[in-house]
């Protein structure tokens, strides 16, 4: 039996035995050109010419589903939770050095192992099928995610490693590392984030050995699937894992947040988990998720006799722990500047683009990725403002606002007029659509 928990950023099971998983992310981001005292776009939307996609070391065929950014693949790599005293790495040291002291193995040493360098590059079984995500859910869309051709892709989320290790033979387990999703602009959305995920696995003995007459317990049953259990796990399993894998992560956020902290729990749906929840905490009196978990399903780590476990990933917390509201866009600056330049307070200059959708194959993400790789961290933010049919044409015409703001400057009209119009030029070469500028 197994359970799964998130946290939402500022930045989303099991074997025979009963598991648990801790998964934590937070969005990232870079300066890029941005610092650069001469605004040019060093990246340009274009269509690629090569057949295949370099990275890593390794050369991937195109195909039709092919559609990762030179911007972004010029983020791989980067590893900012390895590099020491980033505010990544110190929160991934943090929560690392709690679990280390609060889980201790039989043999006094931790009994979490960590593995924080593992390649983004995944299979889509890895990332999708092995967690039972079905083959029409919405996360598996190519809007929705960097591929490099149909087999491969950056991973959407730190899972995809999950069921390999679980098979390998460990039992408890974190996971650290950079995923991608392709987004929307704006100060707390980043198409490159981090998670931290972890997972245990529980045996008979280790889930009753503390109860009560807990050696006439069992971990399975052939019952019925209900809103509470799955058909294979008994209630009273359910209950203490349930029990245990809260009781982990309340530890966890006081441990990240002090005491004191007011948290509620909310029922909610994953694929790979059930139950399934989500926490929330009183956040500057606003309730927050934070995090999302629950008890893998079975079938996840059925290769592993009497064997129960849960799961987690945490999603929102650096930012909250850091208290930066351009932390997205900073993340990604692997230097001292993240520490030594102050927020931008010089003011922003706004322009819209509004333009004709072409027939057939628009994605919003795919004028944000746009945007993205020529206005690099110049664009603070990208906000559909309008929609309009005609009514005649019946054709749709989307109006966007761009907000473009410096790290370290007053910008000029006449430099976001440049970068404006080499996104308004490329929007229409590269998307198709006509231009109502």
């Amino acid at each position: 039996m197994a359970a799964s928990w998130n946290f939402m950023r500022v930045v989303h099971y099991s074997k025979t035995v009963l598991s648990q998983g801790v998964q934590i992310g937070g969005i990232t981001s870079d300066l890029g050109h941005a610092l650069s005292r001469t605004i040019t776009s060093s990246f340009v939307a274009k269509t690629p010419t090569s057949n295949t996609v370099e990275l890593l070391g390794k050369a991937y065929p195109r195909d039709d589903y092919s559609n990762v950014t030179e911007k972004i693949l010029s983020k791989v790599g980067k590893n900012l939770h390895n590099q020491r005293y980033h505010p990544l790495w110190l929160i991934k040291e943090r929560i690392k050095d709690h679990f280390y002291k609060q889980y201790i193995g039989r043999f006094g040493t931790p009994l979490f192992s960590v593995y924080d360098d593992l390649s983004p590059v995944v299979t889509v079984e890895q990332n999708f099928d092995r967690l039972l995500i079905p083959q029409d859910h919405p996360s598996r869309r190519k809007g929705e995610n960097y591929y490099m051709n149909h087999i491969h892709m950056l991973r959407a989320h730190t899972s995809a490693h999950q069921w390999d290790l679980m098979h390998s033979g460990l039992d408890a387990f974190l996971v650290v590392g950079d995923v991608y999703r392709r987004d929307t602009i704006d100060s707390s959305h980043y198409p490159i984030f981090h998670q931290m995920e972890g997972v245990r696995l529980f045996s008979n003995h280790e889930l009753f050995s503390n109860i009560k007459d807990g050696e006439s317990l069992q971990l399975f049953e052939q019952g019925h699937r209900t809103a509470h259990k799955q058909e294979t796990h008994t209630m009273e399993a359910v209950r203490l894992v349930e029990f245990n894998l809260k009781q982990v992560l309340t530890k966890l956020v006081t441990n990240l947040f002090g005491d004191g902290l007011e948290i509620r729990w909310v029922d909610c749906y994953f694929p790979f988990t059930h139950p399934s929840f989500e926490m929330e905490i009183n956040f500057q009196g606003e309730w927050m998720e934070v995090l999302g978990c629950g008890v893998m399903e079975q079938q996840l780590v059925n290769s592993a006799l009497q064997i129960f476990g849960y799961s987690l990933y945490i999603r929102r917390y650096p930012w909250m722990l850091i208290s930066v509201d351009h932390f997205c866009r900073l993340q990604m600056d692997a230097d001292q500047r993240f520490l030594s330049k102050p927020l931008s307070k010089y003011p922003p200059v706004i322009n819209d683009i509004s333009f004709w959708l072409p027939s057939e194959k628009y994605s919003e993400n795919d004028f944000y990725d746009l945007v993205r790789t020529i206005g690099g961290d110049l664009v603070e933010k990208v906000v559909l403002i309008d929609k309009f049919t005609h009514p005649k044409t019946k054709k749709v015409s989307h109006c966007y606002r761009i907000t473009y703001r410096h790290l370290e400057r007053t910008l000029t009209q006449l430099e976001v007029n440049r970068l404006h119009r080499a996104i308004e030029e490329s929007a229409v070469q590269e998307l198709g659509v006509e231009g109502r500028f």
